[in-house]
């Protein structure tokens, strides 16, 4: 049961509200590269998080959120001050916020940073297919001879507008010696 697995990098979601405090009232987002999951794009436009002990300047995903969301690798967090707990996407309550920066003003953010919790999101052919459910832990063998890493706790997301990709963040993609896009096997 292969699944494409991808490496996220640090990124943050932002509302329009503070978008526009940021970016000026008439910016808008600049698709720079469209990504694997639909409708879902890189930004031109790059924000500065700053934390207790430091900052990282990181790229907005579009399109705009409901609430601004920074994620981290958990070695990002560490270099600017943070303890960002390992969280599903959208799990902000509770978590530490941070100050960011744009060309046009700051926003401090009273929670919103954490280190996205590894998933696989999946259409529901792609589940029943794999035999699968929404929420379901799985775990996923990556990588070559040497360095091959079996990531387990990992969170099948189901929905009709996704596209079948696994997302891990660069720790783990690093752990694992992985280069660019490649496949993994879901073990059940």
């Amino acid at each position: 049961m292969k699944i494409m697995v991808e490496t996220s990098a640090r990124h943050i979601h932002v509302t329009a509200e503070t978008f526009a405090t940021l970016f000026g009232k008439d910016a808008t987002l600049t698709n720079k590269k469209d990504l694997s999951q639909p409708g879902q794009f890189a930004c031109a436009e790059r924000v500065t998080v700053v934390g207790p002990k430091g900052e990282l300047t990181m790229s907005i995903l579009g399109p705009f959120r409901p609430a601004d969301q920074v994620e981290l690798a958990l070695t990002d967090a560490r270099k600017i001050g943070v303890a960002a707990p390992v969280r599903e996407s959208g799990d902000i309550a509770n978590t530490p916020g941070c100050k960011l920066v744009g060309p046009c003003g700051e926003v401090e953010i009273d929670c919103g940073i954490i280190a996205a919790k590894r998933h696989i999101h999946l259409t529901p052919e792609a589940a029943a297919e794999f035999g699968v459910e929404d929420k379901q832990i799985v775990s996923v063998t990556v990588g070559a001879e040497g360095r091959k890493v079996t990531f387990g706790d990992v969170v099948c997301r189901v929905h009709q507008n996704f596209f079948p990709a696994m997302h891990i963040d660069t720790d783990e993609s690093n752990a694992a010696g992985l280069c660019g896009t490649v496949d993994g096997e879901i073990v059940l």
